[in-house]
């Protein structure tokens, strides 16, 4: 057979791969990583001028020529035409074309487009991620809020679908804000993976030059290199940390997003959804839509998938670095940032303006008799009977309330009266005054006072706990901030002394 090498004439690109495959490539990375490839060639040149590696004179021209290329190349305006394999080799004709061929090339010394790619990665998901988890601490600082303003307000607490106990809507609030609190960490523990470097590790192993990864991690606004080289660039836990908090994240926003959705409706009608937030009917002019409500739940829906697809596209993948991981799935994975930064928005301004309908719960109450319970529990410390006698006694007037379509607190008495006698074989001491307090959701929610209860004691602990935790979040954040500022601000000063280097 012959060597198919000999009759070979193509030309690279082929037309085909250069639309399906380079062009989008080329338009991601012009598109989300130029500013992070600016700040990458800045950083690992003021490191090879540190080192020995580049002299000074050598380091000026660099400088001098990467700034012109900030100055004079629009990344908005550029078109792919193929005569560059992408972005990359783009800057780096631009510089042979300003220094020539050697000089040009010696700013490549020592890393390679593995460790850069990955760089650039991390940092676009650094800046995302600061962002999310400004936005996610917004939405617990409403949380806090409005759970502080409405700790005695109260509601009637579902489970299985149907009312099971009075509480407040305080209570229910502190569910989701320890819930988000836990998911905040979350995003605070896949950002620690994200903020270790990978500049350094070049292809595979790091290089024989004498580089410093500490000062180019440094320059770059990273906590530290990533310590393993291969690690670098085939380890791509930071991308499954990432999108695996943000999918847990959404999954559980969703679940008391569809609360809001069950409890805003007509049947239900306990939560009160301000005009600002509602939508008319075309056709129905009685309708008021809590569509933003919907919305929600779409959006939450599809940050759940997009993040998780990030995950089924990282899964059954070789431990190295393959294209997988690189860009195009880097550019699909944004688009979970972006519905999430929506939800968050949107949720927070919900949150902060919903209101509860009070006459509606206090229906729904006399209604499903939710305060049965704590009559049964009442009976256990006050007649000295089992919680199962005093439930089956219970159980027997709720029976018979619901039957008739009656008032708890009022026409109970004579159905208990009636149930206490049968079941126990004497008159109870509980006068219908007596009745009537120990069934009120008011005595409900006051008794409940132990820690993680709705009473106003447990109550006040928690709200101290949520603030506590808020003001340490917030710490966090502005440590992580004045780190990227003060990395940018030295970056910079060292790169401007470069370019004045005699």
């Amino acid at each position: 057979m012959s060597d198919p090498r000999q009759y070979d004439a193509s030309v690279f690109p082929d037309p085909v791969y250069k639309e399906t495959v380079l062009r989008p490539l080329f338009d991601g990375a012009r598109t989300h990583h130029v500013e992070a490839f600016e700040a990458i060639d800045k950083a690992h040149l003021i490191m090879l001028v540190e080192t020995g590696i580049l002299d000074a004179g050598q380091g000026r021209d660099i400088a001098r020529a990467l700034q012109a290329i900030t100055a004079e190349v629009d990344p908005g305006a550029l078109v792919y035409t193929g005569e560059v394999e992408d972005y990359f080799f783009l800057i780096e004709s631009e510089l042979k074309a300003r220094l020539g061929p050697d000089l040009a090339g010696r700013l490549h010394t020592a890393r390679s487009r593995n460790d850069i790619d990955h760089t650039l990665f991390k940092l676009g998901l650094k800046a995302r991620l600061d962002l999310l988890l400004a936005k996610a601490l917004t939405l617990y600082d409403v949380l806090i809020e409005t759970a502080e303003r409405e700790k005695s307000t109260l509601i009637v607490a579902y489970t299985h679908g149907q009312p099971a106990q009075p509480s407040t809507f305080g209570h229910y609030l502190g569910a989701m804000i320890e819930v988000l609190g836990r998911d905040i960490d979350r995003l605070h523990e896949a950002y620690g993976i994200v903020d270790q470097s990978p500049m350094g590790a070049a292809a595979i192993t790091t290089s024989g030059f004498p580089i410093d990864r500490s000062r180019v991690a440094h320059l770059l606004g990273f906590a530290a290199p990533l310590q393993n080289s291969y690690s670098c660039i085939a380890a791509v836990d930071y991308i499954t940390a990432t999108y695996g908090a943000i999918e847990l994240l959404f999954l559980h926003l969703g679940r008391p997003i569809q609360d809001l959705q069950v409890w805003s409706s007509f049947e239900v009608g306990q939560l009160y959804v301000p005009n600002a937030l509602v939508q008319i009917s075309s056709i129905m002019p009685q309708k008021r839509n809590p569509v933003p409500i919907e919305h929600l739940r779409l959006l939450s829906s599809q940050t759940f998938g997009r993040a998780r697809a990030m995950l089924d596209v990282m899964h059954n993948t070789p431990f190295t670095d393959m294209n997988d991981s690189e860009g195009e799935t880097q550019a699909m994975g944004y688009q979970a940032f972006d519905s999430a930064y929506r939800v968050l928005d949107l949720l927070a301004a919900l949150m902060g303006q919903v209101r509860i309908d009070p006459v509606r719960v206090a229906t729904n109450i006399r209604r499903s008799c939710i305060t049965i319970t704590e009559l049964a529990d009442s009976l256990v410390r006050q007649e000295g009977l089992s919680f199962r006698q005093g439930h089956h006694i219970a159980a027997a007037v709720a029976r018979a309330v619901v039957a008739a379509d009656g008032d708890l607190p009022v026409d109970g008495y004579a159905p208990f009266v009636a149930a206490f006698e049968t079941a126990v074989g004497r008159r109870s001491a509980i006068d219908a005054a007596g009745f009537a307090q120990l069934v009120s959701p008011e005595h409900f929610i006051a008794v409940r006072t132990r820690f993680g209860g709705p009473g106003a004691e447990p109550m006040a602990i928690a709200l101290a706990s949520y603030r506590a935790r808020s003001a340490a979040f917030a710490e966090m954040a502005g440590a992580s901030a004045a780190r990227q500022a003060q990395a940018r601000a030295e970056r910079n000063s060292r790169f401007d002394a470069l370019m004045g280097a005699a």
